[in-house]
């Protein structure tokens, strides 16, 4: 009904525009102030989707130049580079204030003030005001999502309300408690999400929904009640570094966000295990409109995950490698670790019965891969007996670690290639939702739903790496693995205590 109306609305206004002069005739766009874009509903419009345009740069898998956060922490090797990046620093524990990058202050400030100024003029927008109430819905989520990003970076930030300075004006630089923070993310998605439409479809598809409110929600609650923040706070007394104290019940507030999300009944799990054991692993990372995004970074066609992570014969190699012990982190098709002396892993063919997605998740030697004129090649890795590369895909020529990322890469496009992928960015997806839940009947969904293999959940502590491999495999490649250790580590201990 949203996208309808809001279609009609921008037809009168375009009809009403052309009778008063030819369509055919010039039209000044230059010298575009506060006064004549916001006066101007199609300008209105534009400007709030200009804000989407920085949503998932901190998931960028070059985002540090010689990789993203996969490449910062414990994920993948970070390319070779002539600079100290900031993948190195994370990488190398070197982190330096004076040289880390600063995009996450620069581009959330800046559609900050964007949402702001928004807010400042929409009322008084030629829009109607059903239509207004949404886009101002929408512009709070994203405001909630910048300062999220900048929570994760910085701890407690300066917060600015609705507030619009200008180059002149002396902006108030005091740092807001973490708590602060928390409860004003949590306290603009749930005005975001009352507002909202659950889900958005056709050409609103892609734009932020009550979904995406509440799923945004859950990560931020979730987040806070990590021990990193929440009894573990690294400065125990700072207030901008995490809370002071421990409340054991900020895990229900997060457990019971993501109940909401899953309650609503809007979104499922993309399965496909009729094409091959774990292939909708794959494929729904190649599918523009899927049941599982709740939201995603939308974009044309594209390659710039084959760009970033194929070979260099394909045309990649720009990010970063997959670590030998994130292959070995792979169970085996039976739901056995390697380790395990009854898992059947045989070291002289380490690939064999492998959980499904590690074919999807990593290329390694012999990998068949497309070219750039169609055919599928296998990708040479290996060395010769003397110790020389055989391509300049081998290793030490192409990858330091002997492997290359495939997760979210289309089968069908190579980066060298003509053609893109229809594949956006997933930024939240349900899997994450229900990983995000603690509740036994749903660690039982997870497994039969979202990882395929019958894997025996833990009813012994040595065990407990199991849980770790259900959050590794879905983070990964995603922007997540980064900082979820710590958040994670609640749910070890309640299944060490026997929950």
């Amino acid at each position: 009904m949203f996208a309808a109306s809001l279609g009609l609305c921008m037809g009168i206004l375009s009809l009403v525009s052309c009778s008063d002069k030819n369509f055919l005739d010039q039209t000044e766009t230059s010298n575009l102030d506060e006064k004549s874009v916001f006066s101007d509903s199609a300008r209105t419009v534009q400007f709030l989707t200009n804000i989407y345009i920085d949503i998932g740069f901190t998931e960028n898998a070059t985002r540090f130049g010689n990789g993203g956060l996969d490449a910062a922490c414990d994920e993948a090797e970070p390319q070779k580079s002539a600079s100290i990046t900031t993948s190195v620093q994370f990488a190398t524990g070197t982190v330096n204030p004076s040289i880390i990058s600063g995009d996450a202050w620069s581009l959330c400030y800046t559609n900050i003030r964007r949402v702001n100024l928004l807010l400042k003029h929409l009322p008084g927008a030629p829009i109607p005001p059903y239509i207004r109430n949404v886009m101002g819905a929408e512009a709070r989520f994203l405001r909630a999502w910048y300062y999220a990003i900048l929570l994760k970076h910085y701890g407690g930030i300066p917060l600015a309300g609705d507030s619009v300075y200008n180059v002149t004006d002396q902006i108030p630089a005091t740092r807001h408690t973490f708590k602060a923070c928390v409860d004003y993310i949590v306290s603009e998605c749930d005005a975001a999400a009352g507002a909202l439409p659950l889900e958005r479809v056709r050409e609103d598809y892609g734009r932020a929904s009550g979904g995406a409110a509440m799923a945004l929600k859950a990560r931020v609650l979730l987040y806070a009640a990590s021990p990193l923040f929440n009894g573990g706070n690294v400065d125990p007394q700072n207030a901008l570094t995490g809370y002071t104290d421990n409340v054991p019940g900020r895990w229900k507030l997060a457990a019971d966000a993501a109940a909401a999300v899953m309650s609503s009944n809007a979104y499922s799990l993309y399965e496909d295990n009729a094409t091959a054991p774990g292939y909708g692993f794959y494929k729904v990372f190649t599918l523009r409109v899927n049941p599982e995004y709740i939201l995603a970074r939308m974009q044309g066609l594209n390659r710039e995950l084959e760009t970033a992570w194929q070979p260099p014969s394909r045309g990649g190699g720009q990010g970063g490698f997959p670590y030998q012990e994130f292959v070995d982190a792979f169970g085996m098709a039976n739901g056995k670790a390697i380790t395990d002396p009854e898992s059947g892993y045989a070291a002289s063919d380490p690939y064999k019965d492998r959980d499904p997605r590690l074919a999807y998740s990593v290329i390694r030697d012999q990998t068949p891969l497309i070219q750039n004129n169609g055919l599928k090649e296998p990708v040479n890795i290996y060395l010769t007996t003397g110790g020389s590369g055989v391509s300049q895909d081998a290793v030490m020529a192409g990858t330091p670690t002997g492997y290359y990322t495939k997760k979210m890469l289309d089968e069908n496009i190579s980066a060298n290639f003509i053609h893109g992928s229809q594949r956006c960015f997933p930024l939240i997806r349900y899997a994450e939702v229900l990983l995000n839940l603690r509740k036994p009947v749903m660690k039982q969904m997870v497994r039969h739903k979202l990882f395929m293999m019958p894997y025996s959940w833990c009813a012994e502590e040595q065990d407990c790496c199991r849980m770790n491999y259900l959050r590794v495999f879905p983070a990964i490649r995603c922007g997540r693995r980064f900082r979820q250790k710590g958040e994670w580590n609640w749910l070890l201990k309640d299944i060490v205590s026997g929950m």
